[in-house]
Formats: structure tokens, C-alpha cells, sequence
């Protein structure tokens, strides 16, 4: 059965920053791009980054850009998301989702497989 589980959440003030992991199981990574998204409140899932089968390609949304960094390691089956310069605005759950086509796209109906979801609260 594929499985993706999320990690890392928690909360965090405002300028600080948190690592996300997503951990596969019941099939390897090596296959699959994976991407990272958030859900506020009341709000639709938005895509936040996306990352290639070999991690040469990645792409992220604008509001991220430069204080988000999408990683892998294949040998330890698990894709990392970076989050530095954490604003009240980043506040949602985050999950990570696989697609075994890259498109390099931030849709979530792109992507198949999901994860259940890590919270991260960005408050003082």
C-alpha cells in the first residue's frame, strides 16, 4: 500500500523556521515527483512546491520563493521542505503528495497520492 506520511510541523514565531519531511512507504520515491501543499481555514489547497524524480527540477509559488527549499534524498525514501522567514500568513496543513509524471506544476489535482498533513502555526 502507498503511503506518505508527514513530519515536522509545530508551531513557530513569526521569522523562525521549521523542517518538513515526507516519508514514504510501500513503494520507492526514486519514481515519483513529489509536491508540497498548505490549507488554511477556509481557504482551497494551494500548491507551495514541487520537486523531480532526481531533484534537478523544482518549482515554487510565489509567496515561498526564496524562504522555501524543496529537497530529496532518495536513499532515505523522503522529501524535505525547508521553511525559513515563517510568516503569520504560512499558518495551515501542510501535505505532501506523489505523481509518477513530472509536470512540474503546483496543482493539486496533478498529484495522486497524498499524505495526511502536518500542522504548522506561525504565531508569537
Amino acid at each position: 500500500q502507498l503511503q506518505l506520511v508527514e513530519s515536522g510541523g509545530g508551531l513557530v514565531q513569526p521569522g523562525g523556521s521549521l523542517r518538513l519531511s515526507c516519508a514514504a512507504s510501500g513503494f520507492t520515491l526514486d519514481y515519483y515527483a513529489i509536491g508540497w501543499f498548505r490549507q488554511a481555514p477556509g481557504k482551497e489547497r494551494e500548491g507551495v512546491s514541487c520537486i523531480n524524480r532526481s531533484g534537478g527540477s523544482t518549482n515554487y509559488a510565489d509567496s515561498v520563493k526564496g524562504r522555501f527549499t524543496i529537497s530529496r534524498d532518495n536513499a532515505k525514501n523522503t522529501v524535505y521542505l525547508q521553511m525559513n522567514s515563517l510568516k503569520p500568513e504560512d499558518t495551515a496543513v501542510y501535505y505532501c503528495a506523489a505523481v509518477r509524471h513530472w509536470y512540474g506544476g503546483l496543482g493539486p489535482l496533478l498529484y495522486d497520492t497524498w499524505g495526511q498533513g502536518t500542522q504548522v502555526t506561525v504565531s508569537s
